[in-house]
């Protein structure tokens, strides 16, 4: 499959999309989000899905200059951006049944942020950071930062860093549990791929039910997690793999899921 603003690749059950504008650093113009949504509707029988950018960046945020042609002064030409390109493909990715990892390999700012905190898993090498600088120009987060960021790391964080727009390094997100780990630049897509691997290789069906219920758990009461939980188990329980589960257990052996 190709793409004019990204790669596509399928192997060993995972697809890798990555951002390919290096020379600007992955900004994103609408269209590099019109094929990532276009890459999510074909995974085929892919079990995860790996995200990163090429060259020395994850992305630099929306490319303004290619915002459906409009310039970066006024708002009208943002709100048709976003809401007919970038937020339909957020809530796309937010939705798939199989996990996601992204490997951020540098620069995660603006829109480029909320993608790679998008992800189950964000792995940061060391000289990557993550930015809200949308305060610097006089605009406000989006790719659906507010809602992200206070629940990843609480609202005082949040207010820093939509407020004050100031760079948070990898380590340190790290260390405020807003990514899942910060590693070496060298091994961060070793880690990445090793990551993807292990999850394509686990119960899929149960591994799409968990992400789907975490991300219900953030807006509903506890009662309704409980429900959902219950209706999982269900679904779940039905499945060859949780029969694989059962028998291996029963077998001492390690299982051999198969996503189905």
């Amino acid at each position: 499959m190709t793409y004019d603003k990204i790669l596509f690749d399928v192997a060993n059950d995972v697809v890798t999309i990555t951002l390919n504008q290096p020379d600007r650093l992955n900004a994103a113009a609408p269209i590099m989000f019109d094929e990532i949504s276009d890459a999510l509707d074909n995974l085929g029988g892919a079990r995860a899905v790996l995200i990163t950018g090429a060259g020395r960046a994850f992305c630099s945020g929306a490319d303004l200059q290619a915002r459906g042609g409009a310039t970066p002064i006024g708002g009208g030409g943002s709100y048709g951006a976003l809401t007919r390109h970038y937020n339909p493909t957020m809530l796309k990715l937010a939705k798939l049944p199989v996990p996601v990892i992204t490997a951020v390999n540098g620069p995660a700012a603006g829109v480029g942020c909320s993608l790679a905190l998008a992800s189950d898993f964000a792995i940061a090498g060391k000289s990557a950071y993550f930015l809200q600088a949308f305060v610097n120009i006089g605009l406000v987060p989006d790719g659906g930062a507010s809602w992200m960021l206070a629940r990843l790391v609480g609202k005082a964080r949040a207010t820093q860093m939509m407020l004050l727009g100031e760079k948070i390094p990898a380590a340190q997100a790290a260390d405020w549990g807003l990514i899942y780990k910060c590693v070496e630049d060298a091994a961060l897509m070793e880690d990445a791929h090793a990551l993807a691997q292990r999850l394509a290789k686990g119960p899929s069906l149960a591994l799409g039910i968990m992400r789907q219920n975490i991300a219900a758990a953030l807006d509903g009461d506890y009662s309704s997690a409980l429900l959902r939980e219950a209706e999982g188990q269900r679904i779940a329980g039905a499945s060859a793999d949780a029969v694989e589960g059962g028998l291996s257990f029963l077998q001492k052996r390690k299982p051999e899921f198969q996503g189905k």
